[in-house]
């Protein structure tokens, strides 16, 4: 009586799954959208193809390199400024004191809350209208300049984004560590400095990353305050030939670009954390 109860069930256990529906609703959408994202990448080519025009690469094959290099020490700059305003702000978030905490919390909220168009414009077309009290101080000889205004707004905006990065990462580091070093009698500053910054660095390595990746994307706005990056020599050559191809020219080396600085990243990661692979 016994074998003839269990035997049911194990038949039920042994017996082979159904074989998967060669096409669900969900694979037919996903085969869809491929095919449409293929088709336009064949027809992109295919345009590119069409359209080369050789005496409009040879005419401004150049402009654009030197707008790539506007573009790469304008962003590179900024975040390097960024990096270091960044770790007193994020002192200052963690800090106990509340009048310094609350200054640093309302420098993120805002620079975090606002578009960076905005702020753009604020310090060059708002600050631009105090030129007499610039010049009376010595600033107008910077403030005039488009490309420092650029690079003053994009390292504020940045700062503001690299310091949440850094606190949250710093929090995630055990407390333990900071008790440990205090049990060995190492003051805060060497431990945050020898102890806790390496150990979060590895943890913020991938946001530092998407940070840098959007403010790549992010600098073709300085184009609007007359700045000649990659994005500015591109409107520069639209407004002469009206090709529309200047354009796609530009989305393909924002693409690689991206593509570049993704895959280094990646090996950073790889060589950074390469202890910790198991």
């Amino acid at each position: 009586m016994t074998d003839n109860a269990i035997a049911p069930s194990a038949a039920a256990v042994r017996r082979p799954p159904s074989p998967p529906k060669p096409w669900t609703k969900t694979r037919i959408i996903g085969h869809v959208l491929v095919g449409l994202w293929t088709a336009l990448i064949v027809g992109l080519i295919y345009f590119l193809f069409v359209a080369w025009d050789r005496e409009l690469i040879d005419k401004y094959a150049p402009t654009y390199l030197s707008g790539l290099w506007t573009t790469i020490t304008l962003v590179l700059a900024s975040v390097i400024i960024g990096a270091v305003l960044s770790v007193p702000i994020a002192l200052g978030r963690m800090s106990k004191n509340r009048v310094i905490s609350s200054i640093a919390y309302f420098y993120v909220y805002f620079f975090r809350g606002t578009p960076l168009i905005a702020q753009v414009f604020l310090i060059y077309y708002g600050l631009g209208s105090f030129s007499k009290e610039l010049q009376a101080i010595g600033l107008w000889g910077f403030f005039r300049e488009a490309w420092y205004c650029a690079l003053l707004s994009f390292a504020l905006n940045t700062a503001a984004y690299q310091a949440e990065i850094l606190r949250g990462a710093v929090r995630s580091v055990a407390p333990g560590q900071w008790e440990g070093a205090a049990s060995l009698g190492i003051s805060k500053f060497v431990t945050f400095r020898k102890v806790i910054l390496p150990q979060a660095l590895i943890v913020a390595l991938r946001p530092y990353g998407n940070e840098l990746i959007l403010m790549i994307k992010g600098s073709a706005i300085v184009a609007l305050i007359s700045v000649y990056d990659l994005m500015g020599y591109t409107k520069l050559a639209y407004s002469r030939t009206f090709d529309f191809q200047t354009y796609l020219w530009t989305a393909i080396i924002y693409l690689l670009l991206v593509e570049a600085l993704r895959h280094l990243w990646d090996w950073m990661e790889r060589r950074i954390t390469r202890h910790l692979t198991r």
